[in-house]
């Protein structure tokens, strides 16, 4: 053999011996596996690990596939090879200065509506009836309404949050007058709860109601009261709202907010709770209508009783 063979042979034996197990196929035009996809895992049994795209098995090798790159192991260098556990994504952090969504708040407890003759309704708290009416609870206050009063009681779930008691939890029954009692409380200044307490007790929202002493429609008004304060119709129910608010308004400065005042003036007049000291008339009608609609606002208002009466000027 020439020392020319010789060489060749030589260097064919390290090429031989330097050629690693894996055999390079090429490069293909594959793309990229998207993101998320699952890797694989292959491990050699010298130790060595890495993860590629995609594997498959094609005789004695096992083929796979990193990038754009696929090469082909002798099955037998191969100790394991297999899916690697997908990871869950990281939580995403709250950013600086947003608000955190709130934990979900359990359901609110059933509302219990009570249904007056006439449409109105109010929501309660608590109701407990009896073969002559039935007891509610609303907020802190406890009241008794009579059978004839009551139309019918009904419970169901709320659509909104409870609002505070002279926010909402009232309604005549009717979309219009609901909107005449907001409008006409918010332009005078007056709580809507309040004029909402004094219809019902005057009129039970009835829009032609007429007393036998001649107060007319839903808030009840005299005719010269109603003169005064512009009321050209009556039983039309914006101008009714608008005067009897009005009204309420005039009673509230004159009496410096004192509700039970306000109530028995709108009863008796301004007149008779100025004769008797700036005091509620010893008048039982008075009392009693003071009463009624101060229990239900949440005032506790002046109960006169035997005891406490203003004197009856002497004779």
């Amino acid at each position: 053999m020439t020392s020319a063979a010789r060489i060749i042979g030589v260097f064919i034996v390290c090429l031989l011996i330097w050629q690693p197990a894996e055999a390079v196929f090429g490069q293909t035009d594959t793309p990229a596996p998207p993101p998320g996809a699952t890797r694989h895992q292959i491990t050699l049994l010298d130790g060595r690990t890495f993860e590629v795209d995609e594997v498959w098995q094609q005789g004695d090798e096992l083929w796979y596939r990193n990038g754009n790159i696929s090469k082909g192991i002798a099955a037998s260098s191969i100790k394991k090879h297999g899916p690697l556990a997908v990871k869950a994504p990281p939580a995403k952090a709250v950013a600086p200065g947003a608000v955190a969504p709130k934990p979900l708040t359990p359901p609110e407890p059933l509302a219990i509506w009570i249904y007056l003759n006439g449409g109105a309704r109010v929501r309660v708290d608590e109701v407990n009836e009896t073969t002559d009416g039935a007891w509610y609870k609303r907020g802190n206050l406890q009241m008794f309404l009579e059978r004839e009063r009551i139309a019918r009681i009904e419970r169901g779930q709320p659509e909104t949050a409870a609002p505070a008691w002279r926010q909402g939890g009232w309604t005549s029954g009717n979309d219009r007058i609901d909107h005449l009692i907001k409008i006409n409380a918010a332009r005078f200044g007056i709580d809507p709860y309040l004029v909402f307490c004094v219809i019902e007790q005057e009129s039970q929202f009835k829009t032609f109601a007429r007393s036998h002493k001649g107060a007319q429609g839903l808030m009840q008004l005299m005719p010269g009261t109603a003169r005064r304060l512009g009321v050209r119709r009556p039983y039309d129910p914006a101008e009714n709202i608008m005067g009897g608010t009005r009204y309420l308004k005039e009673l509230m400065t004159m009496f410096n907010g004192r509700v039970d005042l306000v109530l028995a003036s709108y009863n008796a007049g301004e007149g008779a709770v100025m004769k008797y000291g700036r005091n509620v008339p010893p008048y039982r009608e008075t009392r009693e209508y003071v009463k009624k609609i101060g229990k239900r606002y949440g005032i506790d208002g002046r109960k006169p009783q035997e005891e406490n009466d203003v004197p009856v000027p002497q004779r």
